[in-house]
């Protein structure tokens, strides 16, 4: 849905400060309502996609998008079963119930010796970073071992912060800090399902991103590029662990993220008003709302981004050939509907010339020849 005339966007600001962003990102989700943290596994989503700009805004502005969903009439079945949830905290607790020894033998190291376990406890998230920060830096200047349960790291990403906290960091005498990820999924004869393994590595990527930019700062201090996934081990509650390298997925991300267009201009496109305010805006007011924003579906989005279900029904009502898959996007080139391809393939539209029109006429020659042969 376009702008329309007479409706004037909002005023750029290329250099937006933190507390004018902070009320910007306010009014777009309300003023009443709380923010939605950006946590890392939404972090690895929008680097799997750093084009869908109403993705970046609606997680930079901290909208529920579960909630704006439901309000659109498209519910995404997200989120953890109360049964799951309470498994996966319980075997946590347990992983750590010895003040992390369990941890860095886990990591090799049978006989630690004492281990720092550092108080993170601060005033909201920006304090909590700010604690975990020189938490950080004390371990490395002692050259002990030290364990930080749920610390908070700081990234920015598309000009908002984001505040990430991973299950555990590990800080070695020698100065390397290694995330540790800890999941509820069995690891079963040393090896675990590959598509929830990978997933925790996207995830345990963006960890390692927000701690390289402390560890920048701080002498003598390095990050392994290789994280420690704990998971139950076969069928029991006792942790096994394996580690997993990240370095193919932090190079994914870091170049993702950085692609992501900044949050405050993609607003400044926005008609002064547009609200996705859920409590207060009637289901075609939040329609119009998301549709002022573009997207950039994919059936990849189904599985990461609570709005997927509504963004397929439009790009198949548009007919866009988005619909069908990024690679089948790829491949056609400047067609970008259904009824494009469809029509280039029966040699009613497109130039003969382009080498996309030209398999596709050929597909569909081939086809009716199958077809005649049945």
């Amino acid at each position: 849905m376009g702008r329309g005339p007479g409706v004037p966007p909002r005023t750029p600001s290329r250099q937006t400060p933190p507390t004018a962003l902070r009320q910007l990102l306010a009014e777009l989700r309300g003023p009443a309502a709380a923010p939605r943290p950006l946590d890392a596994r939404a972090l690895a989503a929008l680097a799997a996609n750093p084009g869908c700009d109403r993705r970046a805004l609606l997680d930079g502005a901290g909208v529920d998008k579960a909630a704006l969903a439901s309000a659109l009439g498209s519910p995404a079945p997200f989120g953890q079963s109360q049964f799951a949830f309470m498994r996966g905290h319980a075997f946590e607790a347990r992983v750590k119930a010895d003040g992390g020894r369990s941890l860095l033998a886990l990591l090799g190291h049978e006989s630690p010796g004492d281990v720092r376990v550092p108080d993170l406890a601060a005033a909201g998230p920006e304090g909590r970073a700010a604690r975990t920060a020189l938490a950080l830096r004390e371990a490395t200047a002692a050259g002990a071992w030290a364990l930080l349960d749920h610390p908070m790291l700081a990234l920015e990403v598309a000009g908002s912060p984001a505040y990430l906290e991973p299950d555990a960091v590990v800080v070695a005498p020698d100065g390397r800090w290694t995330v540790v990820e800890i999941k509820s999924f069995p690891m079963l004869d040393g090896s675990a399902d590959a598509a929830k393994v990978g997933a925790a590595a996207r995830q345990s990527a963006v960890y390692v991103l927000a701690l390289e930019r402390v560890a920048a700062l701080t002498e003598g201090a390095s990050v392994a590029h290789t994280v420690l996934l704990v998971c139950p081990k076969d069928f029991s509650n006792l942790p096994t662990a394996a580690p997993v390298d990240v370095r193919k997925q932090l190079s994914v991300t870091r170049r993702q993220l950085d692609r992501l267009t900044r949050v405050e201009d993609i607003a400044a496109r926005l008609p002064e008003g547009t609200r996705f305010d859920v409590s207060a805006c009637s289901s075609d007011e939040l329609a119009r709302a998301v549709e002022e924003v573009p997207h950039a579906y994919a059936p990849e989005c189904l599985a990461a981004c609570e709005l997927a279900f509504h963004c397929r029904d439009r790009a198949r009502g548009a007919g866009a050939v988005e619909a069908l898959g990024r690679s089948v996007r790829g491949e056609l080139g400047g067609l970008t509907t259904v009824d494009a391809v469809l029509a280039a393939a029966r040699g009613e539209a497109g130039d003969p010339a382009d080498p996309t029109v030209e398999a596709l006429r050929r597909a569909q020659v081939l086809r009716t020849e199958a077809l005649a042969c049945r």
